[in-house]
């Protein structure tokens, strides 16, 4: 399950770059801030996930 975890979290980071990088080219900041938020929220469950493989071993 670690794996599909850490999958979803890289995917989730690499939406919210896409969502940030439209946003600015766009002019849209609220797309920008979303993406940056899911970038976040990405890193917070990836930090996770590499805690838990600490704990593992």
């Amino acid at each position: 399950m670690g794996t599909d975890d850490k999958a979803r979290a890289k995917t989730e980071g690499a939406v919210g770059k896409a969502k940030e990088g439209l946003g600015k080219a766009t002019g849209d900041d609220s797309m920008r801030k979303e993406g940056k938020a899911e970038q976040s929220k990405a890193d917070l469950k990836q930090a996770g996930e590499k805690a838990k493989d600490a704990f593992k071993r």
